[in-house]
């Protein structure tokens, strides 16, 4: 059996835009909570987010998608959001992560799929595409990677594996990750030195409903709690941290260079984890549109969620 902990369904109470039902996937003795709101004959989008979010970081697409007649599937990741949050550190992997998807891919028999995939959401999602290429009509790639032998590590990438790193300056038990979000979103100068301060800030509305959000999962819970958060930086394939990922990663980004369905790449171009330049680099290699958002962070999602189902219905090539 797998020791887990449950965040209590009262830390999701009262979330603004966000009254989708929880439905849940079995896999093994844990449950995988995932949203399934839209027509059911509609097309269907799969909506994956990265770390340290959940299927909240898609609470402002989701409407927006449904008015055009999609169906919107969203998982949150084991370890995250609604899902069964497994103790042990070890536990956690990509390769992991990425079976449990296939499989909740296969037991809802999903098909036509428009993927949307931004952080950790892209090798886990990716791989899907190149494993089940039948499954997938578009694949929509937001601030994402893979790693291959010519990827070049960005310096804020590198800084924020060390920071996990034992002594680091998220080396705490209970990081409060959630500010990553209100930064981002505009609403709080970057300062990584608050995730790891204990302190409670004063939020206007906006940046308090950001942060209650962002924060349910995990509020309340012991350090064993933020261990799927905790693993995602340890996981990324970077020097001696690769623990055969990389490997994995790489077999992708060689494969969907021969993807010949539709591709787009939608990106925000203030990013300083994955830069524009990278971006743009690999659309080239899919042969695929590259939309660029100037004035967007790393997680878009937050501040440009209207302008990215645009372009994603843009039908335009």
């Amino acid at each position: 059996m797998t020791d887990f902990i449950r965040t209590p369904e009262e830390n999701f109470a009262d979330l603004t835009n966000f009254s989708f039902k929880p439905r849940y996937h079995q896999w093994r003795d844990l449950r995988m909570h995932y949203i399934d709101e839209g027509p059911k004959a509609g097309p269907v989008v799969l909506l994956l987010h990265g770390m340290p979010t959940w299927s909240f970081l898609y609470r402002n697409m989701i409407p927006r998608l449904i008015s055009l007649g999609y169906r919107c599937i969203a998982p949150d990741f084991i370890g995250f959001g609604r899902s069964d949050k497994p103790t042990d550190l070890h536990w956690y992997s990509i390769t992991r992560h990425t079976e449990i998807l296939t499989s909740f891919i296969q037991e809802l028999n999903l098909s036509g799929l428009l993927l949307v995939c931004q952080d950790w959401g892209g090798p886990i999602g990716l791989a899907q595409a190149v494993m089940m290429p039948e499954r997938f009509q578009k694949l929509v790639i937001m601030n994402t990677w893979l790693h291959h032998e010519e990827y070049q590590y960005s310096p804020a990438i590198r800084q924020w594996i060390e920071g996990w790193q034992p002594g680091g300056i998220f080396d705490t038990p209970t990081p409060d990750l959630a500010l990553m979000l209100v930064m981002s979103s505009g609403h709080m100068k970057y300062d990584w030195s608050a995730i790891s301060d204990g302190k409670r800030r004063r939020f206007t509305n906006e940046a308090e409903e950001i942060y209650r959000g962002f924060s349910a999962p995990y509020r309340g819970l012991p350090a064993d709690g933020y261990n799927g958060m905790r693993r995602f930086p340890l996981s990324i394939p970077y020097g001696k941290y690769d623990d055969g990922a990389g490997t994995q990663q790489a077999l992708h980004y060689r494969l969907l260079k021969d993807w010949n369905k539709d591709c787009q790449f939608i990106w925000g171009c203030a990013d300083d984890i994955f830069v524009e330049s990278w971006g743009r680099a690999w659309a080239k290699t899919m042969n695929a549109r590259f939309d660029a958002l100037a004035d967007a962070d790393h997680f878009l999602q937050l501040t440009h969620s209207e302008k990215i189902v645009e372009l994603m219905c843009d039908a335009r090539t």
